[in-house]
């Protein structure tokens, strides 16, 4: 799911190493701070300001770079997760796991709404959304989830994992673990269940955040993911 710079030589290898530089510097910068100027990115990076904006435009631009990179890394773990024979329910929560792990959804908790979404953004969340679909409804039809879950519940999944945060990284990523074994335990077919109180959030609800304040009027279909 990274980006490689194999096969790559001399100057076409160094931009692809300072590119992914810039953007690991901007997902850190961003999901502590999604006001935080773009000087502050360059400053993480460790490169000048003008050698940024002679890759970006402006903050804009990167925040949609940012999150169609997030969106590629969640259609890999989706694909990968369409791609495994054997048990639909550990393919399923291997899915929920890897996502969790990339931690792309923070992207999504932190940065939607911020700025606005392309064309090509809403055609490759559309196709990240239909491949997760497509991992719950193969899991559904294996009966390993439980029948009154839809696809459209597994965002708001990755919601309450996002919020689990600690002092550093490596007591987050155990603690969203902890959390998401006991939610797989409540997704899982077979155990004694209560009936969900509610209906699942609708595709014009999911999407509502990633509408820029600035164009919430826009008739144009926001990304469900």
């Amino acid at each position: 799911m990274e980006p490689t710079t194999a096969g790559m030589r001399g100057r076409k290898a160094e931009a692809a190493r300072n590119d992914r530089t810039i953007l690991d510097a901007a997902r850190a910068v961003f999901v502590a701070d999604p006001k935080a100027p773009i000087s502050a990115v360059a400053h993480e990076a460790g490169v000048g300001v003008g050698a940024l904006y002679r890759r970006y435009a402006g903050k804009e631009e990167l925040l949609r770079t940012l999150c169609e990179d997030g969106l590629r890394r969640f259609t890999a773990i989706a694909e990968s997760a369409l791609a495994r024979d054997g048990d639909a329910w550990e393919a399923f929560a291997t899915f929920l796991r890897e996502v969790v792990d990339s931690d792309v959804h923070s992207l999504t908790v932190h940065l939607a709404g911020t700025f606005t979404p392309t064309r090509e953004m809403h055609e490759l969340a559309a196709h990240a959304g239909s491949l997760a679909g497509r991992v719950v409804d193969r899991a559904k039809a294996a009966g390993a989830l439980r029948p009154d879950v839809v696809a459209e519940d597994i965002p708001m999944i990755f919601d309450q994992i996002t919020a689990v945060r600690a002092g550093d990284a490596d007591r987050t990523a155990v603690l969203r673990h902890r959390y998401l074994t006991l939610l797989l335990d409540g997704l899982r077919a077979g155990a004694p269940a209560t009936p969900l109180p509610a209906s699942a959030p609708t595709g014009e609800e999911l999407g509502r955040r990633w509408r820029h304040a600035e164009s919430s009027r826009s008739s144009q279909p926001p990304p469900r993911r």
